[in-house]
């Protein structure tokens, strides 16, 4: 028989376990994403947990949020591309399901956001249809070997991009790639994270978090953390600085990237999640990469509409023009206390 229960600190090393073990696990289902968000946020884990006779068998990452912004919701999980339920049978699944239901009633929230990466998590059936995420095959290879298998006009600019001396090296701190993630983030029209948050994941994920460099005639030109998790490769958090743009720093990085992990063991590269139909969008899917729409879903509980906090909403648009155009300093002051209402 089933039984659900909240997560408990004994059950750690068993939840990554189960994590590491499940085809559909992900980096944001570990432990280190929930200390993460702990450390930096006031957000209340709700995670639980399913068992069978005393083992795992199901696990649901699940926090609370409340700000001005969103009313009270429940998201699995904050700031993270996948989420949802891991089990490994349809009662454990089951069993989840109706605990996500019921600790929404119980709370009163307006909704509950669940960030599934596969059809077959979706507690109903998927209704946000605003996301994909892309992935692709990557296996032992030369740049010769892994050129050919671009397609074509992605072959062109990336060849373009290596005349350029660019040169890739892991981060000695993170100084380079916090700076180059703030001018991005203005640029974007969003806060920033605080420096904390990415020194958090880099401590709690420890050799699963990668931070890389490219460099071009002395200064930095982009930057990226990426998660290495089980055979995959995942680029996480990436910027660029925008005045090398024309010579494809952005390019380089995600060839030596993708040759990289091939020749060090993983079997698949995922390039991320992207808004449909953007610029990121297209530059992932011209790498000849796989696409998969994400079957994200919003359980409206008090809400009457589904909500939509994405800067591509339009009611954000005057905020975004504002914050391209506040000095850098400013939005790095004023950056950590915002983006904590975005989850």
């Amino acid at each position: 028989m089933i039984v659900c229960r909240p997560f408990q600190k004994t059950d750690r090393v068993a939840w990554d376990e189960f994590v590491h073990l499940h085809p559909m696990g992900s980096p944001f289902h570990l432990m280190a994403w929930r200390d993460t968000l702990r450390e930096n946020f006031t957000y209340e884990p709700k995670y639980r947990v399913a068992l069978d006779q005393g083992r795992i068998v199901g696990i649901l990452p699940l926090f609370l949020v409340d700000n001005i912004i969103t009313g009270s919701i429940l998201v699995s999980t904050p700031f993270a591309v996948y989420g949802g339920i891991l089990a490994e049978s349809a009662a454990a699944y089951e069993a989840l399901a109706a605990q996500a239901r019921e600790i929404a009633n119980e709370l009163d929230v307006q909704y509950v956001d669940l960030r599934n990466r596969f059809t077959n998590q979706a507690i109903g059936a998927g209704n946000v249809d605003r996301y994909a995420t892309f992935t692709r095959a990557v296996g032992p290879s030369d740049q010769a070997g892994l050129l050919a298998a671009l397609p074509q006009k992605t072959r062109n600019v990336v060849r373009k991009a290596l005349k350029s001396p660019f040169q890739m090296r892991a981060a000695q701190n993170l100084d380079t790639f916090y700076e180059l993630m703030l001018h991005t983030y203005r640029r974007h029209g969003t806060p920033a994270f605080p420096k904390a948050f990415f020194e958090s994941i880099v401590n709690n994920f420890a050799h699963m978090a990668d931070v890389r460099e490219v460099w071009l005639e002395g200064r930095p030109v982009a930057v990226s953390l990426n998660f290495l998790f089980r055979e995959q490769m995942h680029t996480y958090y990436a910027a660029s600085a925008d005045d090398t743009w024309a010579m494809g720093p952005n390019n380089h990085m995600y060839f030596e990237h993708l040759l990289w992990a091939g020749n060090n063991g993983f079997r698949v590269f995922d390039f991320g999640r992207s808004k449909k139909d953007t610029g990121p969008y297209a530059f992932k899917k011209h790498f000849g990469a796989t696409e998969h729409p994400l079957p994200y879903e919003v359980m409206l509980v008090k809400r009457q509409e589904m909500p939509n906090f994405s800067p591509t909403n339009p009611k954000f648009d005057m905020a975004v023009k504002v914050w391209r155009k506040i000095p850098l300093p400013v939005t790095k002051l004023l950056g950590p206390h915002l983006i904590g209402m975005f989850p």
